[in-house]
């Protein structure tokens, strides 16, 4: 047993000693090649500079935003639910409506509800243009489109109807989303125990990421008030025709009267059958007076109900000029790069010995 202790002893005194003489090696090799890093250092740091210099200068607008709603629809199950979502909780059955949680967002993030901001008119310079073309300025894509005859007169006019749009449009409008949904939208709660949720638009054009914000939130209150309030507002609109319609009916039916009467004046009481149309009117008169009273009265209850069922998406926060202004500052370019390049050229000094190594076995 002593023999084996001894001898193990030994063995982790070779290893030891062995990882350190390595550790010396690799810090006499790297120490030895110094001029070399800091070469790369400096070149590494030189290029960070440029980077800072040549790289516009972002700016960040947040637009945050609540949904408010009847609650009462819910029931309990609504309130269980909520109660559980706030413990952190989940269980389940928040997937069916498309204005709850992670289903809104990617509705804010979705294809049609970008292109439609896209196409929201904004005063830009003095001219009354959609966003798609202050992107396309901002970026100076037309620039890049010269020489390219079917790029040349390609326009996005406002509020143009989707349908109206052209292969070449389709696929501008799509380059577009692509950019921004992957480098400059930002959909999210910030906590899932906070229905509040936040939009947040980077560009090189503070006056693009305020209006994109705007837009975009407007474009989904919209489309969310049009949506929830769909069967009420429907059936308001039918209750409003056929009020007209009775309306009319009961206009007609006592102006009938009124000219059954002028030709049954002085008419002798024993010609009681000449009266017949006179009576006629008057009792489409009361009918039609039944009926438009209790459609009066069905309408102002679907208002009422329509106002009811209408939600609302609170603003909370609006971006506000001027942005918030993210720099890559020149200090940071330089230690960034210096530090890149550098680890890079230790790992190539490294690899290289490694190399070395293996073919001189």
């Amino acid at each position: 047993m002593n023999t084996n202790s001894k001898q193990s002893i030994e063995n982790d005194e070779i290893s030891l000693k062995y990882l350190f003489e390595k550790i010396l090696e690799w810090y006499n090799l790297l120490l030895s090649k110094w001029k070399v890093i800091f070469l790369a250092g400096i070149i590494g740091a030189i290029l960070g500079v440029t980077y800072s210099i040549s790289k516009k200068n972002i700016y960040k607008a947040t637009l945050s935003f609540a949904l408010e709603e009847d609650k009462s629809s819910g029931g309990g199950l609504s309130g269980a639910l909520g109660l559980a979502g706030s413990l952190g909780l989940d269980l389940g059955g928040g997937g069916g409506s498309i204005f709850t949680g992670s289903n809104l967002t990617e509705l804010l993030k979705s294809r049609t509800m970008v292109e439609k901001t896209l196409l929201t008119p904004v005063n830009y310079n003095g001219k009354l243009i959609s966003l798609a073309e202050m992107y396309i300025d901002i970026n100076e894509m037309r620039d890049r489109w010269k020489g390219k005859n079917k790029l040349v007169n390609v326009e996005f006019l406002p509020n143009v109807k989707r349908d109206k749009f052209t292969r070449i449009h389709d696929s501008i409008l799509g380059s577009i989303y692509q950019d921004l949904s992957k480098n400059a939208l930002s959909v999210g709660q910030k906590d899932k125990k906070i229905s509040i949720i936040s939009i947040d638009m980077s560009s090189t054009n503070e006056l693009f990421a305020k209006y994109f914000c705007e837009a975009l939130a407007k474009n989904v209150s919209d489309f969310y008030i049009d949506t929830k309030s769909k069967k009420a507002r429907i059936n308001m609109l039918v209750l409003q025709k056929q009020t007209d319609s009775i309306r009319s009916e009961l206009n007609g039916a006592i102006a009938g009267v009124a000219v059954a009467n002028d030709n049954t004046f002085n008419l002798n009481p024993a010609l009681n059958v000449r009266r017949t149309p006179s009576i006629r009117r008057q009792v489409d008169v009361q009918a039609n007076t039944a009926i438009l009273t209790e459609l009066v009265k069905q309408s102002e209850l679907a208002k009422v109900t329509l106002r009811k069922e209408t939600p609302l998406i609170q603003i909370i926060d609006k971006p506000i000029l001027p942005l918030p202004l993210e720099r890559f500052g020149k200090a940071k370019g330089i230690l960034i790069g210096g530090f890149l390049a550098s680890f890079l050229a230790i790992i190539i000094i490294v690899v290289r010995r490694i190399v070395k190594q293996i073919l001189d076995q």
